[in-house]
């Protein structure tokens, strides 16, 4: 009965997101969704795209285990990345009227920039990608009783997610992202409120919750290096995920500027609340069935994740398993979409379509569902050879963008010195300080993430002021949303070029 539950689910999803298909006319319809959702479907994508599989499954069982010092990064670090996001770049992004935020790499810093930033943000997809399509492939391991092999799970998963995104791209993301946002609330809510009377109630788990320092962030037998990991869990999440092509086509996918950055403000706010609840239910689920703390002993880390579908299947009444997967295939069903066609519309516009300029909106939009293709394989291949756990997994994506975009991103935007001298060398140093401690195994206090940032920063300082030995191929801000404003008015919603 569940397992035909699951089926149907999968198809009434797809079917709604092939019914979105038709709506795409060409490649702004694709990627941002024609600049026309209203409020409440902005709030719904934002939410849906970052409630995913790691908040569900992989936070929840780390807050089981660790309490909230464990997940700095996630829900703490993530709605501190939408709210600064929405405040600092909501209305810049929209005035731009660009396609992807590798154009504003593009128009700030010239080719040269674009294409080094949006490969890193391209590869950061890898890791936050592949947790999803790891965590459907889970559910449907588990929901087989393990007669499906894990391996062949999630590639039966990534294939029903490429169905619907490859037609409908940012239209479908949209219809599909509002439909399951229901089904996350209402499903999680209600499996909520049967394990915690089972654990006692709401009071009794949470003051147990806190009796045991769950609650304790900043424990007092914290040592340096513990605040250091931390911090750089927390950077990777608050600053690492800002220039993140998802975060972009979520803010000009809105119908007018001050929906986009109410509705990331919206978004982000809800996922913080809402993120709460599978915590919540992981710990009440250990106060109720103790034995289910033997899964923190195995040495494979993914093992944790596997708390709440166990007690689920084998605790709970069939409504509540079909409320809980109803949930669970929501939450990662809708980031994986969002995750697969970021990457793909930055790969194609920013590091593709320069060396290929002459092409027309069709082939440009048959480009694009080549790429989502072939970037949804790499994605699975990545799931099939880690063993991460999803949080650890989406951490390391950021920390290529925190070290490789961010700072030109903040440059760009605030100071008028910067320059492509200065981001080139911001990029390269970044990067490749963050690579260099971290492959080499150098362990020091201080995480290879922040010092990857605080060489990104060096080197945009240092480069945008010293003598251009690289010549400068961008405009300012002032200039590009000028510029922005005329194409505008000679031709409605032109991308700035």
């Amino acid at each position: 009965m569940l397992l035909t539950f699951v089926i149907a689910y999968l198809a009434v999803t797809i079917g709604i997101g092939l019914l979105a298909a038709r709506r795409v006319h060409g490649a702004k319809d694709y990627l941002v969704a024609g600049r026309s959702l209203p409020l409440y479907m902005n709030v719904a994508t934002v939410f849906a795209t970052w409630f995913g599989a790691e908040t569900v499954l992989s936070v929840s069982a780390t807050f089981a285990k660790d309490g909230l010092n464990g997940i700095p990064g996630d829900p703490f670090g993530a709605t501190f990345c939408l709210v600064l996001a929405a405040l600092l770049f909501a209305k810049l992004f929209y005035r731009l009227n660009l396609l992807t935020i590798g154009d504003f790499y593009k128009v700030r810093y010239g080719k040269s920039v674009e294409v080094l930033t949006s490969v890193a943000i391209v590869v950061s997809y890898l890791g936050w990608t592949s947790a999803q399509l790891t965590a459907l492939g889970l559910v449907i391991h588990v929901l087989s009783a393990g007669s499906i092999e894990l391996n062949h799970a999630i590639m039966m998963g990534a294939a029903v997610v490429l169905v619907y995104t490859v037609f409908g791209g940012m239209w479908s993301v949209a219809f599909t992202d509002l439909f399951q946002s229901v089904i996350i609330v209402v499903g999680l809510v209600l499996v909520a409120w049967l394990v915690g009377g089972n654990a006692g109630g709401f009071e009794k788990v949470v003051a147990q919750a806190a009796a045991d320092g769950k609650f304790d962030m900043f424990p007092a037998d914290m040592d340096g290096a513990a605040w250091w990991a931390m911090a750089g869990a927390f950077f990777a999440f608050a600053f690492g995920s800002i220039p993140q092509q998802d975060v972009f086509q979520q803010m000009t996918s809105a119908k007018d500027e001050k929906t986009a950055q109410r509705g990331t403000i919206l978004g982000g706010l809800l996922y913080f609340v809402i993120a709460f609840i599978p915590l919540y239910i992981a710990y009440a689920a250990l106060m109720a069935h103790p034995e289910l703390k033997a899964l923190f002993e195995s040495e494979d880390a993914r093992t944790i994740q596997r708390i709440l579908p166990d007690l689920v299947l084998g605790k709970m009444p069939l409504w509540a398993q079909i409320l809980f997967f109803g949930a669970l295939l929501s939450a990662i069903l809708s980031t994986a979409s969002g995750a697969l066609l970021a990457p793909t519309a930055t790969f194609t516009e920013n590091v593709l379509k320069p060396f290929v300029p002459r092409m027309s909106d069709r082939q440009f939009l048959l480009l694009l569902r080549v790429i989502l293709v072939t970037f949804t394989a790499c994605a699975l291949l990545f799931a099939l050879n880690s063993t991460s756990t999803m949080y650890e997994m989406v951490q390391n994506a950021y920390n290529v963008t925190l070290t490789g975009a961010f700072v030109p991103l903040m440059a760009g935007a605030f100071w008028r010195r910067a320059n492509t001298q200065g981001a080139l060398l911001s990029v390269l140093s970044g990067v490749g300080t963050w690579l260099a401690l971290t492959l080499l195994g150098l362990e020091t206090l201080v995480p290879a993430n922040l010092w990857g940032l605080l060489a990104s920063v060096v080197g945009m300082w240092v480069g945008s002021l010293l003598p251009s030995l690289v010549r400068n191929q961008g405009q300012s801000v002032v200039s590009a949303l000028h510029h922005a404003s005329g194409a505008h008015h000679g031709a409605k919603d032109a991308p700035v070029k």
